[in-house]
């Protein structure tokens, strides 16, 4: 089944914020570069315009974040949840690296009067220029990304999983526990890609609906009546199999997690048989060490006995030696 939103991560529409973003990246690179020059007339004031001017680079990059939070959660309900999951963790490294940058600017004040390899306007531009060096390559990195993706017009990730793991219990010998999360989690954003498919299907549908009516209502001819009719009996029919479809999804969801609590109460009760088995070899352990204490003081027992035994048949054989003199 085709997926019926347009490509993920439409470049123009994020072309606007994107550019405002470099535009803030290339002002602060040229502070960062020139803030001897620009600010000239108020030396006094350059360090604190400069980490002025880091916080509110740190404000704009954290609402810019925001917005990537947004887009990537407009791609996972397009279905394209594993390319979320890449893209989640690179929309993190912008806001990341000005904190950092910021803590870093931050400590080259507090041990700027014990440190005098490089003063500290230079340890400024340094931080600030690696800052800007570093998101603008994440952001060129999302941009790479996304544009990669666009290129290749493939289809939503979630439906190449569907089946995948989901098979008879033959095939589920070899499905790890730790991989039911996972599962799940795939699972859940497949339910709502077709959730977002079937809301829209149903506002084409209506929308066909009131096209049909004013074509009906008018005296023009029957064609346009035919395939209006035609079309949408067509997205009634996809409508029924999404719909189909999500009814299985929900099933073989279910089924997973059965699976999975089948799993826990299999693993809970080899942990309690071996907990028993634990049990039993310590009191094995205790008898074993018990007769071994006794063992060890009927040898020295028997070892006494023999030399009284020894002792005696000397003195035995003295006696007999006394009378016989």
């Amino acid at each position: 089944m085709k997926h019926l939103y347009p490509v993920i991560g439409s470049l123009r529409a994020s072309l606007g914020v994107f550019s405002t973003v470099s535009y803030w990246q290339a002002g602060f690179a040229v502070l960062a570069v020139g803030a001897t020059w620009i600010f000239h007339p108020i030396k006094g004031l350059v360090f604190p315009l400069l980490c002025s001017c880091n916080v509110a680079l740190l404000v704009v990059t954290g609402i810019f974040q925001q917005y990537l939070v947004y887009q990537v959660k407009k791609i996972r309900l397009q279905g394209y949840y594993i390319f979320s999951q890449k893209l989640k963790h690179i929309i993190r490294l912008p806001f990341a690296t000005i904190a950092y940058g910021t803590a870093a600017m931050l400590l080259v004040m507090v041990w700027d009067p014990h440190i005098g390899i490089l003063s500290m306007l230079t340890l400024f531009r340094i931080v600030m220029l690696t800052e800007v060096v570093c998101v603008s390559s994440f952001m060129t990195v999302y941009i790479g990304c996304v544009h990669q993706y666009n290129s290749l017009d493939s289809q939503p990730d979630v439906l190449k999983s569907l089946y995948s793991p989901l098979q008879p219990s033959s095939s589920l010998e070899g499905l790890r526990y730790q991989d039911g999360g996972r599962l799940s989690d795939q699972q859940m954003a497949l339910l709502q890609y077709q959730q977002e498919n079937i809301h829209f299907l149903g506002e084409e549908i209506l929308r066909l609906q009131e096209t049909l009516s004013k074509f009906e209502r008018s005296n023009d001819g029957t064609a346009p009546q035919v395939d209006l009719a035609h079309l949408l009996a067509t997205r009634d029919q996809e409508l029924r199999t999404l719909k189909a479809e999500m009814n299985q999804l929900q099933s073989e969801l279910r089924l997973a997690q059965s699976i999975v609590e089948e799993k826990d109460a299999e693993i809970q009760r080899i942990r309690n048989a071996n907990n028993q088995y634990v049990e039993e070899n310590e009191r094995l352990r205790a008898i074993l060490g018990e007769w071994s204490s006794r063992a060890a003081k009927l040898e020295r027992a028997l070892e006494l006995e023999r030399m009284s035994n020894l002792e005696l048949q000397k003195k035995i054989t003295t006696l007999k030696i006394q009378m016989r003199e």
